[in-house]
């Protein structure tokens, strides 16, 4: 687990996905100065088709955030797609000497996923693009999550298998999951506690995916499922909703299952710390 933010620590601001709403961005970042003193570079604001600019633009960007001792804590700025293109040769040795926390979802989950297989502790919550036009339950949540991250936590969601399990907290969005385990990167821990959502999905592709992460034996070392919201991820003209193919997926692992969770795409994204031990029991997520 990396330190706890302190107010007036200095917080580090990346693109290292898709471009993004630029007035949105500065919004976010007016919020976190309330707090913290906000850092970037003025390349953050590049496009280059549907990313932030160049693969190599992305990696030294963040190469040298999470190389600088002034900095405590990395806040992407929006996900969409890019961050597994510069993941490779990002100085991993050297971060692992002074740990700090990094703060995004969806196309963060390969920070996330990096960071997990490499014993490091994360925060998986809203971008700086959503702190602008956040609500005060958004915003305090993710303050506390920064400056207090081993305060307890607990999310109530939806039993669709009871039971209880225990372990460290992994995963995010589904999809960059998937890739992970398609590139031969996914390393999850034993007795995982797997954290998924996604966005605009239709229902059979998330039912390939997750056929496909079973196959690989990737569930095999997962003690339990806490599934977020499956932000518009709207049935086909067959009718088939996404509970029906995550059930169908899911529940004859013989795991428990907590749904429901206000964490991923939709209006509320509660920030969790993954790395720190969970417990799904009862339909709820609770820290340990």
């Amino acid at each position: 687990m990396p330190p706890p933010l302190r107010d007036g620590d200095t917080v580090a601001v990346f693109a290292g996905s898709s471009p993004f709403d630029r007035a949105l961005v500065l919004r976010g970042m007016a919020q976190l100065a309330t707090r913290f003193r906000v850092v970037f570079e003025p390349s953050l604001f590049a496009r280059r088709g549907y990313l932030a600019g160049s693969d190599e633009r992305r990696r030294s960007e963040l190469a040298r955030w999470m190389t600088d001792d002034r900095v405590s804590a990395l806040v992407a700025a929006r996900g969409g797609w890019g961050l597994l293109r510069c993941v490779d040769g990002l100085p991993w040795d050297e971060f692992l000497r002074r740990p700090r926390w990094v703060l995004g979802f969806s196309d963060v989950t390969t920070l996330h996923l990096e960071l997990s297989a490499r014993g490091v502790a994360s925060l998986h919550g809203p971008h700086v693009s959503a702190l602008g036009p956040a609500d005060a339950w958004t915003r305090a949540r993710v303050f506390g999550a920064l400056t207090a991250p081993h305060d307890p936590l607990r999310l109530e969601g939806v039993a669709w298998r009871d039971g209880h399990a225990r372990g460290p907290l992994v995963g995010g969005n589904l999809t960059l999951v998937h890739a992970h385990a398609a590139a031969g990167l996914l390393r999850l821990p034993d007795r995982a506690i797997l954290l998924l959502e996604d966005v605009t999905e239709r229902p059979y592709r998330i039912d390939r995916m997750l056929t496909a992460l079973r196959a690989a034996g990737v569930f095999e070392r997962v003690a339990g499922f806490a599934l977020g919201e499956w932000t518009d991820c709207a049935p086909g003209r067959d009718g088939v909703t996404v509970e029906q193919v995550l059930r169908e997926a899911l529940e004859p692992l013989g795991k428990p299952i907590v749904a429901g969770l206000r964490i991923g795409h939709g209006r509320y994204n509660a920030p969790v710390v993954l790395g720190r031990e969970h417990a799904v029991s009862g339909g709820a997520l609770v820290s340990m």
